[in-house]
């Protein structure tokens, strides 16, 4: 299902698999920095979690120690000058890339055309390595995950979520040489847990079900459905939406621009309360949404899901308009 990759770890969670692949990236370079991107998410640990702006970043959490992001560069994405103005400045220190191939975690932002390429490119040039973190997109947006979908292949991936259908399972698969000193104990990637035999069945049971590859069909048929219809019902109440993303993986806000959101810049300049207070409505209406927009559609959801989503989006709007009050959305 991984062609590109010749070999993997499993462990419990895709935050410690993201530290294992640092752990990978800096004894392979002999590199102390990580650049990563404004908007993405690779878990909770102090010296990767970031709050940010879509500018700028700072510590994510209460608790978290700020020197521990003391070696990690962070930049917009989808912004080939920015990448190349952040490799130039901090030249021969970086160890490892790492990016959500498609953002997912937030605005379902897909890259530019070439952007990924030039990415790859640009590492495989500078001896970084390139990681791409396919939590979400991993066997969601094909069964290659987005470097299926987009033909453009990591150094080192992580899988989890839709990986074990859920169960706590998690992998870093990649390329062998960058596993080495793991395999002889020099390089520590410890955990009670990694590769139980339950998670395990697990991660062998959904993979059994996803290698039918009409299960991708059928997801995006049924999330194009539901976005289609998710249109018409609010054009219906005059109420401005905008759908952008993949039928498995989209992201709505209240904007009646058809300019399409590429950076997270542009993302944290959009009207997010709108949307929380519809998120609040249809949550009350029987269907729960994610307040900060995103829309995730899997192999469980049929059209019936999505007629029923729809009766219960257009009661939530029509409600607001009995009521006589302004829609707030």
């Amino acid at each position: 299902m991984l062609p590109w990759a010749e070999t993997l770890r499993f462990g419990s969670s895709s935050s410690e698999m993201i530290q294992a692949a640092f752990r990978l990236s800096r004894n392979a370079t002999s590199r102390p920095n990580i650049l990563r991107f404004h908007g993405h998410y690779h878990g909770w640990f102090d010296n990767i979690l970031i709050r940010s702006n879509g500018d700028a970043a700072g510590p994510g959490s209460l608790g978290q120690v700020p020197q521990a992001l003391d070696q990690v560069i962070t930049i917009a994405w989808n912004d080939p000058a920015a990448f190349d103005a952040a490799l130039e400045a901090h030249e021969g220190t970086i160890a490892a890339v790492v990016m959500e191939p498609m953002m997912l975690n937030a605005g379902a932002i897909a890259p530019q055309p070439g952007y990924l390429e030039h990415v790859r490119a640009a590492c495989q040039r500078h001896g970084i390595v390139l990681i791409f973190d396919e939590t979400i997109s991993g066997f969601r947006l094909a069964l290659g995950g987005a470097a299926e979908r987009f033909g453009v292949f990591p150094d080192l991936a992580i899988y989890g979520k839709a990986m074990a259908a859920g169960w706590p399972c998690a992998a870093l698969a990649g390329r062998r040489d960058l596993f080495a000193d793991v395999a002889t104990g020099a390089l520590t990637h410890a955990g009670t847990f990694n590769g139980n035999t339950i998670a395990a069945a697990a991660v062998l049971a959904s993979l059994d079900e996803l290698e039918d590859r009409a299960v991708y069909a059928t997801i995006e048929a049924v999330g194009g459905k539901l976005m289609t219809a998710l249109e018409g019902r609010f054009q219906s109440h005059d109420v401005p939406i905008r759908l952008q993303g993949l039928p498995q993986a989209f992201h709505a806000r209240f904007d009646a621009s058809t300019e399409p959101v590429t950076t997270y810049l542009q993302l944290q300049q959009l009207d997010s309360q709108r949307y929380a207070e519809f998120a609040r409505r249809l949550i009350q209406a029987g269907v729960w949404v994610a307040y900060r927009g995103i829309w995730y559609v899997s192999a469980a959801h049929t059209d019936r899901d999505v007629e029923e989503t729809i009766e219960r989006v257009d009661a939530a709007l029509t409600r607001s308009v009995r009521r006589r009050q302004q829609v707030p959305f």
